[in-house]
């Protein structure tokens, strides 16, 4: 088991160009599931070219503008992660895009290989982002649902975001999505991208582990802006080390025509579920800020 496998990516070791993060499907070695972090300064722009992929701009920290087709969209963003949901644009494959900030910020590119098109460049509104509190116990977290079948429509493209108290574990019980089987489960590329409280100093860890047919071994310990690929296999539990609360933006997408999220549970430790419904979920979510939303 590594933290410095091929499918974990340090804070810093990915980027290019503007990007303090570059994750395309040819780097990742898969078809269509990819991520860019974009930082700006104040007063800077940057000019995005989806081609053959459909994008969202998903503030992280900070407000920005995004221009396109003679549509402007004003993204109030957030003051961080941990503050709130924030609302985001969507656009389509083959579109130019100005993403600018007049006081500065960083902002996610989650993105998904397509060859449909149709869907309109659009505002997704904060106010509209389901937020959920799942599990209980020590397996409580919050997901805020921005871009999922049900929530936000899209062509290939699922993006979640999942916000874990210091001390538990999410992700949990381990769970896979690559094998295509209806009604069952789909088969997607997942990314996980990391932040973690505790002005650097935070830490957490993240498992991947697959099957003798399709082996893949990752026991990595993330940090504020590492990130992690999942091209198969089981995943979790991430975990948020006692005293640091750990975020994650999951960015999934796949082969299918069907647009679903649809995992199995390890049968090892699926029972773990059974263990909720006797106890209560984490009085520290959700976070402060979404009770104002």
């Amino acid at each position: 088991m590594s933290g410095t496998s091929k499918y974990h990516l340090p804070k810093g070791t990915s980027g290019d160009g503007p990007y303090d993060l570059l994750v395309t499907p040819e780097s990742a070695g898969w078809g269509y599931s990819g991520l860019r972090i974009l930082t700006l300064k104040p007063g800077e722009a940057h000019a995005l070219s989806t081609g053959d992929s459909e994008f969202l701009v998903l503030p992280l920290t900070g407000s920005c503008t995004v221009t396109t087709d003679g549509t402007v969209f004003e993204l109030a963003g957030r003051t961080g992660v941990f503050a709130s949901a924030t609302d985001f644009a969507y656009l389509p494959r083959e579109s130019e895009a100005l993403i600018s900030s007049a006081h500065g910020g960083r902002f996610a590119l989650p993105s998904a290989r397509t060859e449909r098109g149709g869907q309109p460049a659009r505002y997704g509104r904060k106010e509209d982002v389901p937020v959920e509190l799942r599990g209980a116990g020590a397996c409580s977290r919050q997901v805020n649902n921005y871009c999922l079948p049900g929530t936000f429509e899209a062509e290939q493209l699922l993006v979640c975001e999942v916000l874990t108290p210091g001390g538990n574990w999410s992700s949990y019980p381990p769970h896979k999505h690559d094998e295509a089987r209806p009604g069952q489960e789909s088969e997607l590329e997942e990314i996980y991208y990391f932040e973690v409280s505790g002005d650097g100093n935070g830490f957490g860890y993240q498992r991947v582990y697959g099957t003798p047919e399709r082996p893949i071994d990752v026991l990595a310990e993330i940090r504020s802006g590492d990130t992690v690929l999942i091209p198969h296999g089981w995943h979790g539990p991430s975990i948020a080390a006692p005293g640091y609360d750990l975020y994650y933006l999951n960015v999934m997408a796949g082969a299918g025509k069907d647009r679903a999220w649809l995992i199995c549970d390890d049968p090892a430790h699926g029972w773990v579920r059974t263990t909720w419904d006797a106890q209560d979920v984490d009085d520290r979510l959700p976070f402060e800020g979404l009770n104002d939303r």
